[in-house]
């Protein structure tokens, strides 16, 4: 019974034993496959929470999006608003610009025209001071304003009259330098002169006598005696002269007057010839003066002898200038105020 009954306690332990060795495998199983979920579970609340990490960011960063969209719109809106405010303005500023223009236009056509009637101006007092007075530097100078006042305008019209200015500027400057104050006041002074000229019919003896003892008692200390004092007493009363000339005729006080004015008048016409450049009238007015001062004056007395000094001086001068009239000037100046007539 014993020997029988061992057998089968055998063959019922080998299955046990397997059977412990299956549930320890599915045990083992089971614990591995445990693991595995826990190991993926744990990978998974990792991952979700590195999604739900980039994904806050991403919310983050998708609000911030969205402000910068907002207020790059809103910028925007300001942008289009400043734009249209911009455009306005552009517009308007276009609008003044062109009445900007507009005015400069008048404004520059209107000085254009104002210098032209300037030089135009000048021109006419260059020439009258060349015709009347025949004052070159007057006129030089004239030239040289009119010149001067044309200098702003950049026009080929202003800049071919500056060059007609130009020509007649040189002109003017090759001309020979005549002090015409100069001459001029000499012959005033001759005028003032002639009014106190001494005639030849009043012209006072020379007393050489009286002259000669008055010397000789001023340098000797000796006593006059009686003869003495009778000779210079004797002698005073006659005086005798050597005359190498006839006698000129006495002139009355009224006659001496008309001949002081009669010198005066030729004076006067000698500087209005002067200043017209007839150098003819002015020397012969010259020489008329002086064969008047030498017929009837006192040639002997000292404002004689300086006016005779001067006369020559005088008369040496050649004051016959061709002087230029300013026609090719005043003819482009006129052709100038025809363009601008045109221009409107």
């Amino acid at each position: 019974m014993t020997n029988q009954a061992e057998p089968l306690f055998v063959e019922k332990r080998k299955p046990s034993m397997m059977a412990v060795a299956t549930i320890i495998l599915v045990i083992i199983a089971i614990f591995t496959l445990a693991w595995q979920w826990l190991n993926t579970r744990h990978r998974f609340n990792e991952i979700e929470k590195t999604l739900s990490i980039k994904l806050e960011k991403y919310q983050a960063l998708n609000q911030q999006s969205l402000a910068l969209a907002k207020q790059a719109e809103e910028r925007s809106t300001q942008a289009n608003a400043r734009t249209i405010i911009l455009e306005q303005k552009l517009a308007e500023s276009r609008d003044q610009q062109e009445a900007l223009q507009t005015l400069y236009t008048q404004l520059a056509e209107n000085r254009e025209s104002t210098a032209v009637a300037e030089v135009e101006q000048l021109l006419t007092i260059a020439k009258q001071q060349l015709q009347l007075a025949g004052n070159v530097k007057s006129a030089l100078l004239a030239l040289e304003a009119a010149d001067q006042r044309l200098q702003p305008i950049e026009l080929p019209r202003a800049i071919s009259l500056r060059e007609t200015l130009h020509l007649e500027i040189e002109s003017l400057r090759e001309l020979p330098q005549i002090d015409l104050i100069g001459i001029s006041a000499q012959l005033t002074y001759l005028t003032e002169l002639s009014s106190s000229l001494p005639l030849i019919s009043e012209r006072q003896p020379i007393e050489n006598n009286l002259a000669y003892q008055s010397s000789v008692m001023g340098n000797s200390a000796e006593p006059v005696s009686f003869w003495q004092r009778m000779w210079q007493e004797v002698s005073s009363l006659v005086t005798v002269e050597r005359i190498d000339r006839p006698e000129p005729p006495l002139l009355a006080p009224d006659h001496a007057l008309y001949l002081r004015e009669n010198i005066k008048l030729r004076l006067l016409t000698a500087r209005i010839a002067l200043l017209q450049h007839d150098d003819a009238t002015f020397k012969a007015d010259l020489n008329t003066v002086k064969t008047w001062l030498n017929q009837y004056f006192d040639t002997q007395h000292q404002d004689t002898i300086s006016a005779f000094r001067l006369l020559n001086k005088l008369s040496s001068h050649n004051i016959n200038i061709e002087l230029p009239q300013l026609n090719n000037s005043l003819a482009a100046v006129n052709r100038y105020k025809l363009l601008l007539e045109k221009s409107e």
